[in-house]
């Protein structure tokens, strides 16, 4: 039998400190390292802005969406597709969505999103390590 009812508990506050969170900082900042680092790089060898931008922009338009979502979810409204959410990840978006999942506890548990979140973050440390540390090599051969 399908229950229809939100799965939201409306006595609970619906986002919350975020739980352990010196631990979830440390792997932000453990995962924010290589593309900063990148980033900067770049736009200090005055060879683009854009990456620099980019995460810094699109980080913030997907922290937002996310909420606006988790609002949406809670009124029973209209959705963000998953396809936009996971194309502003890969935009450079996937550190805001990062801190949106543990900031409104939205899109955590869901293991199809969270698989296809992984994979662009994933994507995004190759990229930088094969930019950084290979000389771009990797990504050439495409």
């Amino acid at each position: 039998m399908s229950d229809s009812r939100p799965r939201h508990h409306p006595g609970r506050p619906s986002g919350g400190p975020v739980r352990h969170s010196r631990l979830k900082w440390l792997v932000f900042a453990i995962l924010c390292a290589l593309p900063l680092s990148g980033s900067v790089s770049l736009w200090l060898q005055g060879l683009s802005l854009i990456p620099l931008a980019a995460y810094g922009l699109v980080s913030v338009v997907t922290f937002f969406l996310y909420w606006s979502d988790k609002r949406k979810a809670r009124a029973e409204q209209w959705r963000t597709p998953e396809n936009v959410l996971h194309a502003l990840e890969l935009a450079g978006g996937w550190p805001g969505a990062l801190l949106a999942q543990q900031v409104f506890r939205h899109k955590t548990r869901k293991v199809s999103f969270q698989l296809v979140f992984w994979i662009i973050v994933l994507l995004h440390q190759v990229f930088w390590i094969d930019r950084l540390f290979l000389g771009a090599q990797l990504f050439a051969l495409f």
